[in-house]
């Protein structure tokens, strides 16, 4: 009996000391895995917000340069971009059919980064402005003075209240302004 109080008295104490250290181990172990969890995922939120402001300025490139593709190919402005008082109606036609698709396949990747409702009113304001100059050689002889179609161009875009590209313009000013709207609400 004596014996076994006296085992009793040794391991006791030592049985409490582990047990303490058990305990002061398991908490020390789950912190450090916390802190390990909690800069996980900060480093990961990190990575996404600096994909997400690559991801925003890619976009927004994509936006100005669709903006400035409409603007190259509306007839006020394509037309004396490329005219030439030496061209014909015929090479005219042609050199502002060439250079509308030349500027349309230049941008077509850019569709990836808007809505497929602004892409099909951008497709939509392409045809258009070809349509409407190939319609506006109607009655003009191919050799006449390339002139002539500009103004013809111009006049049938007038007559018939033609702006082409706007709807297309608009389209996107306002997906522009809709993603800063949404970040500024995540900020």
């Amino acid at each position: 009996m004596e014996l076994a109080a006296e085992l009793l008295k040794i391991v006791l104490p030592a049985g409490l000391v582990l047990y303490g250290m058990y305990l002061t181990f398991k908490a020390f172990a789950s912190s450090e895995i916390e802190k390990i969890k909690n800069e996980r995922h900060l480093k990961i939120a990190e990575v996404a917000l600096k994909h997400s402001e690559q991801t925003l300025n890619i976009r927004l490139q994509a936006y100005e340069r669709l903006c400035l593709f409409l603007e190259r190919i509306s007839p006020a402005n394509i037309i004396p971009r490329v005219s030439n008082p030496a061209m014909s109606v015929g090479l005219l036609q042609q050199v502002l059919n060439n250079e509308i698709r030349q500027e349309y396949n230049y941008n077509l990747s850019q569709q990836v980064y808007i809505s497929d409702e602004a892409w099909i009113l951008i497709k939509k304001a392409t045809e258009e402005t070809i349509l409407l100059i190939n319609n506006s050689t109607v009655g003009i002889s191919e050799d006449a003075p390339a002139v002539e179609l500009a103004k013809k161009v111009l006049e049938n875009a007038i007559q018939l209240q033609l702006d082409l590209t706007q709807d297309a313009v608009q389209k996107l000013k306002s997906e522009v302004r809709a993603l800063f709207e949404g970040r500024m609400q995540e900020a």
